[in-house]
């Protein structure tokens, strides 16, 4: 297997903890504003799942920016100014009805209002749905694909032979110009580049 999928395996590995973290917040949230979670009898938005689910979510949300941006996503600069939190948090905006369609279909459709279809519909189901099109829109459009590093271009460790500069990326090279790997410059008209002679 290449970087590439190292790479990809490692961020769905952070991903999925940061989305178990995200979802486990949002539902406790939830369950407390829609089922009281054994603290209260009369819960407060009992009559709103939709909302409580909402409200939760946008917790969530909060916590899924900063773990993904701090851990998940951490080798992959922004693609905006604001630090992807305006993308974030649209795309989290646009996939949130996936879950809250199954939420209410479960209430409206089914008439199941127990605390266990809410959350087999709504927390299980429905954002395993809304993780998978995070995660593709999330490295798509919030946070750039990393730009490896040509250490040896950089520091111009070696001989010119190890550095394998090509026409494509040294235009130097493509116009033919001796350079002198002594100096990391061009070499003197007139004078022998380092090592001949």
């Amino acid at each position: 297997m290449g970087e590439g999928w190292d790479r990809l395996r490692v961020e769905v590995g952070r991903f999925m903890a940061v989305g178990g973290i995200s979802t486990f917040a949002a539902f406790v949230v939830f369950n407390f504003l829609a089922h009281g979670l054994y603290l209260t009898n009369d819960p407060w938005l009992h009559g709103h799942p939709v909302t409580a689910f909402v409200i939760a979510n946008f917790v969530g949300m909060v916590i899924s920016y900063r773990l993904s941006r701090a851990w998940t996503f951490k080798h992959r600069p922004p693609r905006h100014a604001d630090g992807g939190r305006t993308a974030f948090f649209v795309i989290n905006l646009i996939t949130m009805p996936i879950p809250m369609i199954l939420l209410w279909l479960s209430r409206n459709w089914l008439g199941l209002d127990d605390p266990l279809s809410d959350n087999l519909a709504g927390t299980v189901i429905g954002q395993l749905l809304g993780q998978v099109a995070r995660f593709y829109l999330f490295r798509e459009y919030v946070f750039q694909q990393p730009m490896p590093l040509d250490i040896p271009r950089l520091v111009h460790w070696g001989d010119v032979e190890d550095v394998r500069f090509s026409s494509e990326t040294d235009p130097e090279v493509a116009q033919g110009v001796a350079t002198d790997p002594s100096t990391s410059g061009r070499a003197q008209p007139g004078a022998p580049a380092a090592g001949e002679g």
